[in-house]
């Protein structure tokens, strides 16, 4: 590892072979990403993690074994989808165990402290993955058997999954509702695909209160965003104390972005990851990996992955952007209260 590099990315040619044409989750987003990263000489400065393919045993962390010999016989058949949205082609199944692999070997890195954070450009993605049925574009679900895979090989109880797409985690939520040992939040476009993640929505069992919704309606940006950060997700971290942070990275709430509404500017997404190192540098050495969602603009997604990169790495070379409207300050502080209410018997931060 060249010296003083902090930084990784979880890149292989085999994840542009998950061929889906002209739909919105393509891999001319992969492209656009490696190639803004180019244009900015940065790719230098960043250590290139190199992915494994996950093991079947591994993908049954978060999934069925019969869904996953299902889409391995789809792809395998030359099936070309799953469902409406969800697009495959022969290669699909291979990149897929390639991106959970990958998710994988970006835990390993900053588990065994060689790297503090890792940002993983994987496809399929995998956050509307639920254990027997992928939908949204996802197969696999990289987050959870990230999660799965650090807290059995390196022995954690205490992982926060905070996923910034503007669309709810539906998979990702339903795999941990009943689980402590992972604290899940969302901060999404409500109503909007897939029609989970009410606020209401906060876990069950031994996991009640550990899932963390926030819906929000359209046009929320920047400064709202970070209100919601810092008087809900920061408390509640400082009494979990995550022992490791892993964020399911969708820039699609990007006010550019043709499949939403919200009006988050590039630098908001490296705002958010700011926050996320705060926490991380306070909890868990600076833990923090990466796993791409959604973002389906592909200039704004490559802006934005840079200016999160930019600030996880420390480099302050900014881009020209202007920053998103306050839109719904007071809806955002009304959101906050329902949320908190919900929460209160469960979190002591929350009634203060």
């Amino acid at each position: 590892m060249t010296s003083g590099i902090r930084t990784g990315i979880v890149y292989d040619d085999m994840y542009l072979l998950h061929e889906t044409g002209m739909h919105p989750e393509k891999k001319e987003r992969l492209k656009s990403i490696m190639s803004y990263l180019e244009k900015r000489d940065v790719l230098k400065k960043l250590e290139k993690v190199e992915p494994r393919k996950a093991k079947v045993e591994e993908i049954e962390y978060a999934h069925n074994r019969d869904y996953i010999e299902q889409i391995e016989s789809y792809c395998a058949k030359g099936y070309n989808a799953i469902d409406m949205d969800t697009f495959i082609s022969a290669n699909s199944y291979e990149a897929a165990l390639l991106a959970a692999g990958g998710s994988m070997a970006a835990v390993d890195k900053v588990m065994k402290d060689e790297l503090d954070h890792v940002f993983c450009f994987v496809r399929p993605p995998g956050h509307h993955a639920e254990p027997s049925q992928g939908m949204g574009f996802c197969l696999f679900n990289n987050a959870a058997i990230a999660a799965y895979h650090a807290m059995k090989e390196y022995d954690i109880e205490r992982v926060l999954i905070f996923d910034w797409d503007v669309h709810h985690g539906n998979g990702t939520q339903l795999i941990f509702y009943h689980d402590p040992r992972v604290l899940y939040s969302s901060v999404h476009q409500s109503p909007a695909f897939p029609g989970t993640g009410a606020a209401d929505e906060i876990g069950a069992g031994k996991g009640e209160g550990y899932t963390v919704n926030v819906p929000l309606s359209g046009g929320f940006g920047d400064n709202d965003y970070e209100l919601i950060l810092r008087e809900l997700l920061v408390p509640l971290c400082d009494e979990y104390k995550p022992q490791l942070i892993i964020v399911s990275a969708g820039q699609d709430a990007h006010e550019s972005d043709p499949l939403a509404g919200m009006a988050l500017s590039s630098h908001g997404y490296g705002m958010m990851a700011g926050i996320m190192k705060e926490i991380a540098d306070k909890y868990c050495d600076g833990k923090i990996v990466l796993l791409l969602e959604g973002g389906y603009n592909v200039n704004a997604l490559a802006e934005s992955v840079f200016c999160v990169l930019d600030t996880l790495a420390g480099w302050e070379m900014g881009i020209e952007s202007k920053k998103g409207e306050i839109l719904e300050r007071q809806a955002t502080r009304d959101r906050i209260d329902i949320v908190k209410d919900k929460l209160m018997p469960f979190w002591p931060t929350m009634a203060e």
